[in-house]
């Protein structure tokens, strides 16, 4: 089996394609053509602090692949930074831009006929984008995630993002002083590396190692620290072994391995936004996978991880704690994981676990074992009604009751609910409706950090319920449900629901309910009129027409038909 067999077919050709001379002009000399082409993928950027370190793993990747005997190729992704979207016009685009990075690495990768690929990302939509791009080319790859933040730090506490967040909510309730809201501000990100908490990024890190689709540990490092750049290097050399022995992420993507992901989505208290993401990787793996399918996980697994946005530690402090590893090793020795499962080291996960305790260690209490777990079953509950007949995702870790019934406070934007929040409008007992958020409706299923985290700080994070077909930050928790399908764009129910309804939310029966005569929901829906749509050109009317519903992983290819 060739080494490159795919690369042959552009710099060998037929008779020698006179395509190596392209290669000539970027100092290729003729031995270089017997060894693979290695795309690196490089998501760095000074748009945010989250990309704004990868540029020295990039350089110590492309050292790495070609001291192993292969050719770096070097590319660009583009990213949006979550954080600084967030509770803007910018942030319709943030999901879109999982797609376009699967779209830009797909391109690069087919494109060139590259023989292998290592993805370098940080900020959120940079890791789903990525593995969807790997499972779709289907050619030897790996992810490197860039590399977490160190939390800030202000009066003895430590700070993430969501820490300013919801100091914007305490200052307006008159909770915090002026000077408190800066310095909390000025201090919650004190260098480069993706939020803190276990949030989205730090949730599908973890999730990548757990695949099997990153090198153990590699997820809770820090960006700023070196064993970072030392994982990098060890992550491109196991890369070209890989290409060697043509071990491709369809090999490792599989059913089983994607419940080995959740499994510890599930074990570390993940972000919301995993649910749908991981239905877009089975997606582009080819792995049937549905949104029932982290209900089964959810009643296995339970909750071990002790970190925020609801808990108490960060990802640093999981690190230092045993890492993902530790956490794997507790769930495999519960049965909870599948030790079969290969990685892309060539070990399966038993064998990569062999050496780590099966106990956690005695003088941290940040991973738990089994016996003292935090919850006994999972966080990302998936509740269904007649106001989400084909799902919604809700988070239910942090919560003293995760039920309730209240009154609808009805909000056809973000703009217009965070508005009323601000205006102190909102009162204990209320369940405010964010809808024409969704995938196609806003478009781009904005998250809503700003409005859950504005509550928090007013000291209403529990007695108020917040549903939306739009998602949530992974630093948000408290009575929050999101991603409610079908969404209101479409005609869903969330779109007849109207002011002073009464709506129940129980994670406890999984219900999400609109308590409405089906007679009364029958007649609204029949005066119902679509509105119109909010882009007609460009890339947000793309993803509008194109993307499927949030309990479909929200992707742009599920219907496509020749």
């Amino acid at each position: 089996m060739a080494f490159n067999k795919r690369s042959k077919a552009i710099t060998q050709g037929v008779a020698r394609s006179p395509n190596r001379a392209m290669y000539y002009a970027m100092g290729y000399q003729d031995q270089d053509f017997d060894k693979p082409m290695v795309g690196i993928a490089n998501g760095h950027s000074t748009i945010t602090p989250c990309n704004s370190g990868l540029q020295p793993l990039a350089d110590a990747a492309v050292k790495a692949v070609r001291e192993a005997g292969a050719n770096p190729q070097i590319f660009g992704t583009p990213t949006i930074s979550d954080g600084i979207g967030m509770g803007t016009e910018g942030m319709k685009y943030s999901l879109v831009s999982r797609e376009v990075i699967a779209d830009c690495i797909e391109t690069c990768v087919n494109g060139q006929w590259m023989d292998g690929v290592v993805v370098i990302g940080g900020c959120d939509k940079n890791m789903p984008g990525g593995m969807m791009a790997v499972a779709r080319t289907n050619v030897p790859a790996i992810y490197v995630y860039g590399g977490t933040i160190k939390p800030g730090h202000y009066h003895g506490k430590d700070l993430t993002i969501v820490s300013a967040f919801e100091a914007v909510g305490e200052f307006t309730a008159g909770r915090l002083s002026e000077t408190d809201f800066k310095e909390i501000e000025r201090r919650a990100c004190p260098s480069s590396g993706s939020c803190g908490g276990m949030y989205t990024a730090n949730t599908m890190s973890s999730a990548f190692e757990a695949l099997g689709m990153s090198l153990p540990y590699s997820s809770t490092m820090a960006n700023t620290d070196a064993e970072k750049v030392q994982s990098t290097i060890e992550s491109a050399r196991v890369l070209v072994e890989a290409v060697k022995n043509d071990l491709k992420p369809r090999d490792i993507i599989t059913r089983k391995s994607i419940e080995n992901a959740v499994a510890v989505i599930m074990a570390v208290g993940g972000s919301t936004n995993a649910v749908l993401h991981f239905l877009a990787i089975a997606h582009a793996a080819g792995v049937a996978w549905t949104i029932d399918d982290y209900e089964t996980i959810r009643k296995k697994v339970p909750v071990i991880c002790d970190l925020k946005p609801s808990g108490k530690y960060v990802a640093t402090d999981l690190h230092k704690a045993g890492g993902i590893p530790q956490v794997m090793k507790i769930l495999l020795d519960a049965g909870l994981l599948h030790g079969d499962c290969m990685t892309i080291t060539g070990k399966t996960v038993a064998e990569m676990l062999a050496d780590v305790p099966s106990v956690p260690r005695a003088d941290q209490d940040v991973i738990m074992p089994i016996a003292k777990a935090l919850y006994k079953e999972g966080h990302l509950a998936i509740l269904k009604g007649n106001l989400s007949p084909i799902g919604a995702v809700a988070k239910i870790t942090g919560l003293k009751n995760p039920a309730m019934t209240g009154k609808a406070r009805v909000f056809n934007s973000e703009d217009d609910a965070m508005a009323a929040i601000m205006a102190q409008q909102i009162k204990a007992g209320d369940v405010m409706v964010i809808r024409y958020e969704g995938p196609k409706g806003g478009p781009g299923m904005r998250e809503m950090l700003a409005p859950t985290s504005a509550l928090m700080g007013q000291g209403l994070g529990e007695s108020v319920g917040l549903i939306t077909d739009g998602r949530f930050s992974g630093g948000t928790w408290g009575m929050v449900v999101g991603h409610v399908a079908p969404e209101a764009y479409v005609g869903g129910p969330i779109a007849l629901i109207e002011e002073g309804d009464s709506i129940t939310i129980d994670a406890h029966q999984l219900l999400l309910q609109l308590n409405v005569s089906d007679a009364e929901l029958a007649r609204r829906k029949a005066a119902w009129k679509q509105p119109k749509p909010r882009y007609t050109t460009g890339t947000l009317a793309k993803f509008a027409v194109l993307a499927s519903c949030a309990s479909k992983g929200a992707v742009t290819d599920l219907d496509l038909k020749p």
